[in-house]
């Protein structure tokens, strides 16, 4: 279907795509798999038109073709869903899905023909949306419904799944899944990028391997295992388990009382009544399908949303309606949800990302002026033990970065704070097995340093291997509170299942 050879693609200070050979079947689902910043995404990009290869061609059904820019790519039955979507916030999803191909009579967009079409595709494919919903009030597994369905609209062909798991629930993985296969009965070929071993396992038929830039290999799923993929992407042997002694917690460092927290999509409010405490020495997870109100509980924790009613405490101070500096200031650390929204300044450098929080410490200005040495070999320190990698180090602009590498700069700088209390939200999304690996070490580090960790996670695996404690949320309350559970108990819990609570933990 898809051939695409030998091709070289640099920026500066880094081949991404060094003499890259990828062939795609018609009908099979093909994983790329690779580290973050191995050049997976570069190398679909290419194939979408939005990079054009230094050298190396690319052929549709054996025939050479140029592919300029996406509008190329789509003439030629090619659609791509991107880790980062592509949407506009303020349009809605019909107008997000017509966007570019929308059929007009006398200068007047023709609505109807185009939402019964939406609506037919939606049907179809499980793939329901509100065509009306405002795109910036839609949950993110929304919106990437909303993405697959604009390569529908177009009748692609071929259709390019960049991370497309990374925001989703388990439950949303499970259908995408089932989505994915639908397709490739349909005949339509998949190019799938993920770092998802599990995911490959499950779904792919081949799988073809990048490291460093570099083309490792292609492998039939069926006689391979996630052992030997984790060692083709790596080069190592990757422990898939958590290693986690007992530990006893200690003193309340997080304390949270009948906390309302209002919504932002409906009148309803989103946090109901809710009271937890976080100790030191402890990892406490907060598990539920997304919607519950996890989102707007780290918000109002955080600063970023106001709370309505109830108390936070932070080491013993009122923190309900503090600034988020103050916040900073009194031990917390937030890895947030939205890396783009709320982690990064985009245009900014690395190493100004890196200091976002402290630039204003004595260490990194001297009255008013930035030391940019100071910032410079502070960021250099952090690239080096968090391994961020970027084309032009502590200078790189942030956007440039792949996912799972901005990824890794936030969590580098919050962790560096040495906060009192570690809020880390869906801190694996994107991530690699070996970069995950290194991220669950630094929780469990955290917390043996007689730290409070707070993590929010949708992956239940992470969650059964990081927890001394599980709190379950459902329609914006916790309905289980759990020391010890598995994976079975957690789901009931987690789809509101389970009639009353289960005592365990400090309340519930």
């Amino acid at each position: 279907m898809i051939e695409m050879l030998h091709i070289t693609k640099e920026f500066p200070g880094i081949k991404a795509n060094d003499d890259i050979t990828l062939q795609l079947k018609r009908g099979e689902i093909h994983a790329l798999l690779g580290e973050n910043g191995a050049g997976k995404s570069t190398l679909m990009s290419v194939l979408f038109g939005l990079y054009q290869a230094e050298q190396g061609v690319i052929k549709k059904d054996g025939k050479e073709v140029r592919i300029k820019d996406p509008n190329d790519a789509n003439r030629l039955g090619i659609g791509m869903v991107h880790q980062h979507f592509k949407l506009v916030e303020c349009f809605t999803v019909l107008d997000n899905i017509i966007l570019g191909v929308e059929d007009t009579k006398h200068g007047f967009l023709q609505y109807d023909a185009a939402r019964k079409k939406v609506m037919a595709l939606s049907e179809k494919y499980g793939l329901k949306v509100d065509p009306d919903a405002y795109v910036s009030d839609i949950s993110v597994g929304m919106q990437q419904r909303v993405e697959i369905l604009k390569m529908l609209y177009r009748d692609n062909e071929i259709l390019i799944f960049d991370e497309p798991t990374a925001v989703l629930t388990p439950q949303e993985i499970d259908e995408l899944m089932e989505i994915m296969r639908g397709f490739k009965k349909e005949g339509k070929s998949i190019l799938f990028i993920t770092h998802k071993l599990a995911e490959i396992m499950a779904v792919s038929d081949r799988c073809s391997v990048l490291r460093k830039g570099k083309y490792m290999g292609t492998v039939d799923i069926a006689a391979t295992t996630k052992e030997e993929l984790s060692k083709m992407m790596v080069g190592r042997n990757v422990n898939f388990t958590v290693n986690k002694e007992k530990k006893e917690a200690g003193e309340v460092i997080l304390s949270v009382e009948n906390l309302v927290i209002g919504s932002k999509r409906h009148a309803n409010n989103a946090v109901k009544g809710v009271s937890f405490e976080v100790r030191r020495g402890e990892i406490v997870c907060l598990a539920g399908i997304e919607g519950n109100g996890q989102t707007e509980l780290v918000y109002g924790l955080t600063g970023l949303q106001e709370v309505k009613e109830g108390k936070v405490t932070l080491c013993g101070t009122d923190i309900t309606h503090a600034p988020i500096r103050e916040r900073s200031k009194l031990g917390m650390s937030h890895i947030p949800e939205d890396r783009h929204k709320h982690g990064l300044v985009l245009d900014y450098s690395l190493e100004e990302n890196l200091v976002l929080q402290r630039y204003y410490e004595p260490e990194f200005q001297n009255h008013g002026v930035i030391r940019k040495n100071e910032v410079r070999k502070y960021a250099e320190r952090l690239i080096e033990q968090f391994d961020v990698r970027s084309g032009q180090g502590p200078v790189t602009v942030a956007r440039s970065m792949s996912g799972g590498n901005q990824q890794k700069a936030i969590v580098a700088r919050e962790i560096d704070k040495n906060p009192e209390l570690l809020i880390a939200v869906q801190p694996t999304r994107g991530l690699d097995v070996g970069a995950i690996e290194y991220i669950h070490e630094q929780l469990v580090k955290q917390r043996n340093a007689g730290k409070a960790v707070l993590l929010v996670s949708l992956e239940l695996d992470e969650v059964l291997a990081l927890a001394d404690r599980t709190l379950v949320m459902f329609e914006g309350e916790i309905v289980g509170d759990f020391f010890e559970t598995d994976l079975q108990e957690l789901g009931l819990f987690m789809a509101g299942g389970a009639e009353g609570t289960e005592e365990g933990g400090a309340s519930a």
